[in-house]
């Protein structure tokens, strides 16, 4: 039995020594595969159109953190996001940078470097800064325990709204409660039907009147037009987006050129391969043994 990679030819590289030291058996082209039937576990971001010829799959493990790009499994197999610390850090780096950048007015800096002009901005204390995120989970946690030691007053909402330290928590009915307390909105929601199209003119218009928002969620939770409909009209500030809708974004966006938003692409978090590969080899061993497979993916809840 064996597991198979579908990836870049430099993950492949890697995914190979793990499994080799592990005395797992790795196969990294489908033009490999002898007997469809004894691959257990695929590894890929999107599987093959003729996913169903492997009669014995258990699961399929996206090699990233997210698995909305997933279509529909055949049945009875399991989805498996990847999980690594080294996303996790990433991510949390990223939000820390975009949240010091738009309360420190970067936006403003960049434009004004562009037309040579030198005008000192009022920079307010950062407890003054009320930061808000969406989606507590790992990385909202982690994120929101490096903004609270940076002095900025935290809170997260979430579906349940279960306590988080140091934080003030707000579940799915305060949502409304939660945005006016929020000069600077994090998303970092997975994508499902619950949460595709979420930030929306209505839920921007319940932000304080000079919020910011850092979007490193997924590109189709954000309506762009709301968006600049809120930043020119002067209700928000700024804002800056590593995930978009499309995405990758058209050079001629309106958004690449907007002197309020700053764009990164999609560049949060890479998944290290060593790290991916680890967790690959934690759900194989997981799966054979009958144990719970780490990063399994609820269908009802999508992540």
């Amino acid at each position: 039995m064996t597991t198979l990679l579908l990836s870049t030819p430099e993950r492949a590289e890697v995914w190979g020594r793990v499994f080799a030291e592990a005395g797992e058996r790795l196969l990294v082209d489908a033009a490999d595969v002898r007997d469809p039937g004894e691959v257990l576990h695929l590894a890929c971001w999107t599987p093959p159109a003729d996913i169903a010829r492997y009669t014995a799959l258990k699961t399929v493990i996206s090699v990233g953190a997210g698995v909305d790009q997933m279509p529909p499994l055949p049945e009875g197999v399991t989805l498996v996001r990847t999980l690594a610390p080294g996303i996790e850090q990433m991510v949390r780096d990223y939000v820390v940078m975009a949240a010091l950048a738009l309360y420190r007015d970067l936006p403003v800096y960049i434009a004004q470097s562009a037309q040579g002009k030198w005008a000192p901005m009022p920079a307010p204390d950062a407890a003054r800064r009320r930061v808000g995120i969406m989606g507590m989970g790992r990385i909202g946690r982690l994120a929101a325990r490096s903004l609270t030691g940076l002095g900025f007053a935290v809170a997260g909402w979430s579906r349940s709204g279960a306590p988080v330290e140091d934080v003030e928590m707000f579940a799915q009915d305060d949502l409304v409660s939660f945005l006016g307390r929020t000069d600077i909105l994090i998303c970092l929601l997975p994508l499902t039907g619950a949460t595709h199209g979420v930030l929306n003119a209505e839920l921007l218009s319940h932000l304080p009147a000079g919020a910011a928002l850092v979007q490193a969620g997924r590109g189709a939770q954000l309506d762009m037009a709301a968006l600049r409909a809120a930043l020119d009209s002067g209700h928000m500030k700024a804002a800056m987006l590593d995930v978009t809708d499309p995405e990758p974004l058209p050079a001629d966006h309106w958004a690449w050129r907007h002197p309020k938003v700053l764009v990164t692409p999609h560049v949060a978090a890479q998944t290290d391969a060593e790290e991916g590969a680890a967790h690959a080899l934690s759900v194989v061993s997981a799966a054979r043994a009958g144990h719970a497979i780490p990063g399994r993916v609820d269908p009802q809840r999508g992540y």
